[in-house]
């Protein structure tokens, strides 16, 4: 296997950054519609916005995004993983666990204390997973409203 590299994606990946959420869509079946140069760059400009792709060479082969969250409880902030994807072809070699690695590690670095995932009851496999990354799980429900 080509060694595996990550890289936090900013405004000069607008190509990486495109290929990566393409491949997190297909990864979850879901239909995705293209993203302009424009929105690209606002999302890969905010420093509150995570996006860490893995290589395989030239391949983007796994991703993960998450959000700065800042609290109300106390003047700190905490990080919001959104979608964590690994192409068919490249699960179950580390990808997944090395993505969290690095997401946690620069979380730690820029002074975040906490890292959180919401994972459906129903997906065993992400649930196994994020427990083997060391996650605590916490019985939870999210609710989901439409916009008025």
């Amino acid at each position: 296997m080509t060694t595996l590299r990550t890289k936090r994606l900013g405004r000069g990946d607008l190509t990486a950054a495109r290929d990566m959420f393409a491949m997190m869509a297909a990864v979850f079946a879901e239909d995705a519609e293209p993203l302009t140069d424009d929105y690209l760059l606002w999302l890969l400009d905010r420093d509150s916005f995570w996006a860490i792709a893995a290589f395989t060479g030239d391949d983007i082969v796994g991703g993960i995004t998450a959000h700065t969250l800042p609290m109300t409880r106390s003047p700190s902030s905490e990080v919001f993983i959104y979608d964590l994807a690994v192409r068919q072809d490249h699960q179950r070699q580390g990808v997944g666990s090395r993505l969290i690695l690095e997401l946690r590690d620069a979380a730690a670095a820029a002074g975040f204390g906490e890292v959180f995932v919401p994972a459906d009851n129903e997906d065993k496999h992400a649930l196994d997973f994020y427990r083997a990354q060391g996650a605590t799980a916490s019985p939870v429900t999210f609710f989901t409203f439409t916009a008025r």
